[in-house]
């Protein structure tokens, strides 16, 4: 019995102590950095008591007892639940929201949710920079933002990539409008992608806040800050590797290349060039001599905190990369200063500053086309050493006047151009009667370009164009860029009782944009001398064209905006938004300087209507639609005046006098492209947010396209540097639909992982070219030849025009059956007589393929586990063609190995022709040179490792991760050439490949430090 009391007294005890609270302590950290996180929210779940951690991140709360639940909420981060099993002190990480519809995105002079956003907008957030490791920020975008394409225009070191958002809406310049914090950037090379928090990107008539700016969309970047109440902390950032070609173009060797020689000369009745093969071998693989492994090497370091009124962020970078191509002769250097300062002047007025300054040099060599390094290197004979045997490079005799050696042509090479630029913003954001808030800010950009190029006295061989066989001469220039924007506008946020809620911006915008072109200044030397050491100041003779044409080389012009928008929440689920806004332009004539541009957009969250309330399925759900009118004012300035830079002769005094004369010929009338814009879209979030979809229908019509049509001569646009005045005439239009989906699950603690996929289906057609002729040519193939690409009602802009073929003659009765053919022999390319004339000419030219993709798509997958982290994305492109023009016609220029399946014979093939030295019709622009450009990349892989907290806490860092990652992993593609991704970016003349260098492979090894 007694042992029985016993018992009974021990449990009363101990339930008794259990039932007594007790007070508890901890930590919140944030569990991707391993950073404190002040002012959390602290609750007692299903009771009203609680408290926030203070400075820092510790919190201590009374009165908590066994079984207890405490709830950890702090925005952008995912609501923390933990049940008290005893006293001990807690560790709490928690993790960012980033499916979070509450998380705030830019949208142009003002912010909003991602639940109430009534139009198409995409966000990339840091996360994805830091795991691409671009370095340029347009890397970034490439596969992750459906109806957004990049194409690089270049894989050497620096080279800018073209961005287009939902397709080329115009005949002129397609890029986007791109801002900084607000600021106007137009050369993304001055960006360090390290720096950049998130990027959002209007695609649709929600971008009409920026009017006669937004045709070609909007891409918003806003830099990383500080955050308040925060202790000093660095974020270190150092990643190295190297770089190779991820393709070379199989050629001839030196064996196959004399015999196919013999053959062609033997066709043509002349005597071989080479009576004795035995020996040649492989000969000289000039690709490999040419191709290197190039280093890479990248600094970013970033301190930032803040003060309960004061937040600031300062990062630092250093870029190096030499290029696969020339080595350091293609270096590129970029350094970066960033400085971020915003603090609470009072509590309702509040500063913002940021400064970025940018200073990169960059070498470069002759890159595409005609007379490149890698033009070079494919059409150079492989019989022929790097050097004879003196040591001198060899001379690429006989090979034509535009062949040389490439690896002289390197050691020849000396350029650079030395950008600085500083961009700075300083505003004031006042907030007044409750609900008002005005914001002003001053934005600058002030850039300086100087260029050095260098050409020594060089003999490459006889008659070649690059000789230059009098004195070295030196050309230099030092442009100057400088712009500011003033915005000002004032913002009304109103929740009128629980149902309604209005937002109201009404604001002003002024740009102004100006530069001085020192033009070239060429100085030549009458003594050798050295790159390093050659001085402009010691140049014996000097010539400059811009002082000669007597033009000023100054420009300046501005743009005057006034906008509102009005947005309208009822119950929170039927959503309304209003934009117009009024734009001036000084690159536009009196009768059309102002312009009205108009859009709407509306939204409801079905998700939030009564009959869904229940539904385990549906987590969210947004239907959208957007319609509106934006402009286009990339044109060239002072197209509705008559400009002096023309030349004429006047007949003076009996004597003949050469002057100036009008140039272009003016059209005072002419306005900005105007583009009707649809967007119709839903936002859907199944089973507990796991799955997010977004799929968008978009229209584009651009209307009052800016073309050049012919005119007579009489009135003088065929005098030397003029031409024909610049009309609105014509029209474009891109249809599409966009689809993303991405699955996300934490299946444990220990394990998580996710896919994202996107694709989207464009469709380009030309309305209109009412030009006098229809259309308007461009492009280039081979060498004396009509421009292949042409912009024509019905097409698409840009698409190939020329003839089709029909196989390969394989003997006399089929020529002396088919329409004549100019040169006709047994092998020859067989064209088809289109037009049914009987003759093969010009007329019988056709659609002969489209540079633009009928689908672009994207695919990243990331796993987690424990320590580890694993990402991977791919992207594609289906359905465009690419034109083949990097092959030189000339009979002893090397040839690509497919040469080895010529025809022979009778039945040998009727897909190659002959080879021979004699005239033939095989040359003429094709369908034989248009190729297939689909692709599908592995773009970039990563395995990164991080240290747990207690081993990175005794080495006193809040986070220690290694990586390896390898970017342009492999390409699954028909294309015969370097980089079916590469392009010029020219709306009409994209996709012919002049022997485009190639994005490079890149294999790196990094680590992030954070402290």
């Amino acid at each position: 019995m007694k042992y029985t009391l016993l018992i009974l007294t021990i449990m009363l005890s101990v339930a008794n102590s259990f039932g007594q609270g007790f007070t508890i302590n901890g930590t919140v950290k944030d569990a991707g950095i391993n950073d404190i996180l002040p002012g959390v929210n602290v609750l007692v779940k299903g009771e009203s008591r609680g408290t926030t951690t203070d400075f820092d991140g510790n919190f201590t709360l009374s009165n908590v007892e066994v079984g207890d639940v405490l709830s950890f909420s702090y925005i952008g981060f995912v609501t923390k639940e933990i049940t008290i099993q005893n006293s001990n002190p807690l560790v709490v990480s928690m993790v960012e929201d980033v499916n979070n519809l509450d998380e705030v995105v830019v949208v142009g002079y003002g912010s909003s949710t991602k639940k109430e956003i009534t139009g198409a907008v995409s966000v990339v957030g840091s996360e994805t920079i830091e795991e691409l490791n671009p370095q340029r920020i347009e890397q970034a975008l490439q596969g992750q933002v459906a109806g957004v394409q990049i194409t690089s225009e270049s894989g050497s070191p620096g080279s800018a990539s073209s961005i287009r958002i939902r397709g080329i809406s115009t005949n002129g310049d397609n890029r986007p409008l791109i801002l900084v914090d607000g600021n106007v950037i137009e050369d993304l090379s001055v960006i360090n992608p390290s720096d950049i928090e998130s990027m959002n990107i209007l695609k649709d008539a929600t971008a009409g806040i920026y009017g006669v700016r937004a045709a070609n969309g909007v891409i918003l970047i806003t830099t990383k800050t500080g955050r308040k109440n925060t202790a000093l902390k660095f974020n270190y950032d150092v990643y190295g590797g190297f770089q190779e070609t991820s393709r070379e173009i199989p050629v001839l060797n030196a064996t196959e290349y004399a015999l196919l020689a013999n053959e062609a000369f033997a066709a043509g009745g002349q005597a071989v060039p080479f009576p004795s093969v035995a020996g040649l071998g492989t000969g000289t693989n000039w690709q490999d001599e040419v191709f290197q492994k190039a280093p890479i090497l990248n600094h970013s370091l970033t301190m930032s905190g803040g003060t309960e009124k004061s937040t600031y962020s300062v990062g630092f970078s250093l870029l190096t990369q030499d290029g696969i191509v020339g080595g350091n002769k293609a270096n590129f250097k970029r350094y970066t200063t960033r400085v971020n300062f915003n603090h609470d002047l009072l509590e309702n007025l509040k500063l913002t500053t940021n400064l970025i300054y940018t200073g990169t040099n960059k070498k470069g060599l002759n890159e595409g086309g005609l007379g490149s390094v890698l033009f070079n290197s494919l059409n150079n004979a492989p019989t022929f050493d790097v050097r004879d045997a003196s040591g001198a490079f060899t001379l690429a005799e006989g090979l034509g006047n535009e062949v040389i050696n490439p690896l002289a042509q390197i050691e020849n090479t000396f350029n650079s151009t030395v950008v600085d630029k500083l961009s700075g913003k300083i505003g004031l954001n006042y907030n007044f009667l409750t609900d008002f808030t005005v914001e002003t800010s001053l934005q600058f950009n002030y850039a300086e370009v100087q260029g050095r190029n260098f050409t020594p006295t060089v003999f490459y061989g006889s008659g070649k164009v690059f000789n230059n066989d009098g004195r070295s001469f030196l050309n230099v220039n030092k442009d100057i860029f400088k712009d500011y924007t003033f915005d000002a506008f004032l913002n009304y946020d109103k929740n009128i009782g629980d149902d309604h809620s209005v937002k109201a911006t009404l604001g002003m915008s002024v740009f102004d944009t100006r530069g001085i072109f020192s033009g070239s200044t060429q100085g030549f030397f009458e003594n050798p001398v050295a790159f390093p050491q050659a001085d402009i100041a010691d140049a014996v003779d000097l010539r400059n064209d811009l002082i000669l044409s007597g033009l000023s080389g100054r420009f300046k012009e501005r743009l005057l905006s006034y906008f509102t928008r009005l947005q309208y929440n009822y119950k929170g689920k039927y959503l309304l938004s209003g934009i117009i806004r009024r734009d001036g332009s000084t690159r536009f004539g009196p009768r059309n300087k102002f312009g009205y541009f108009p859009s709407g957009s509306v939204g409801w969250i079905v998700s939030d209507e009564e009959f869904l309330n229940d539904n385990k399925i549906i987590s969210f759900m947004k239907l959208r639609g957007s319609y509106g009118i934006v402009g286009n004012d990339r044109i060239p300035g002072n197209a509705f005046r008559g400009i002096l830079s023309g030349e004429a002769a006047y007949v003076l005094g009996n004597k003949l006098v050469f002057g100036n004369a009008v140039g272009v010929l003016p059209n005072p009338s002419i306005q900005w492209e105007e583009q009707k814009t649809l967007d119709i879209g839903v936002d859907l979030k199944l089973f507990n947010d796991n799955i997010d979809i977004t799929a968008d229908y978009f229209s584009k019509r651009t209307d009052d396209l800016l073309l050049q049509p012919p005119v007579s001569g009489i009135l003088g646009a065929a005098a030397p540097g003029s031409a024909s005045p610049v009309v609105n005439a014509g029209s474009v239009e891109n249809k599409g639909f966009e689809f993303a989906i991405g699955y996300s699950s934490d299946r444990s603690e220990d394990f998580s992982w996710g896919i994202n996929y996107n694709v989207t289906f464009l469709q380009n057609e030309v309305l209109s070219v009412n030009n006098g002729v229809g259309f308007i040519p461009g492009g280039g193939f081979g060498v004396g030849q009509d421009p292949p690409s042409r912009m024509t009602s019905g097409k698409p802009i840009g698409y190939f025009f020329g003839l089709e073929t029909d196989g390969i003659f394989q003997n006399q009765a089929e020529i002396d059956a088919h329409a004549t053919q100019n040169n006709a022999a047994p092998g020859d390319i067989r064209f088809v007589d289109n037009n049914g004339d009987g003759v093969i000419d010009s007329d019988d030219r056709i659609d002969i393929g489209n540079p633009i993709p009928d689908a672009t798509m994207g695919l990243n997958l990331s796993f987690n586990y424990k320590n580890w982290d694993f990402s991977a994305y791919a992207f594609a492109t289906i359905g465009n063609e690419i034109v083949r023009n990097y092959e030189r016609v000339q009979p002893l220029v090397n040839k690509s190995i497919y040469t080895l399946n010529r025809w022979t014979g009778e039945g040998s093939t009727n897909t190659y022709p002959r080879v021979t030295t004699g005239a033939t019709s095989n040359a003429l622009f094709s369908d034989f040179f248009v190729e297939d450009g689909s692709f599908a990349r592995l773009q970039n892989v990563q395995l990164g490792y991080t240290l747990p907290i207690r081993t990175v806490e005794k080495l006193g860092l809040n986070k220690l991760r290694f990586y390896i990652s390898a970017n342009n992993v492999f390409t699954l593609t028909e294309y015969k050439g370097y980089d079916p991704s590469a392009s010029s970016g020219a709306p009409i003349g994209a996709g012919i490949d002049p022997g485009f260098y190639p994005v490079p492979r890149t294999y790196l090894l990094g680590a992030n430090l954070k402290f």
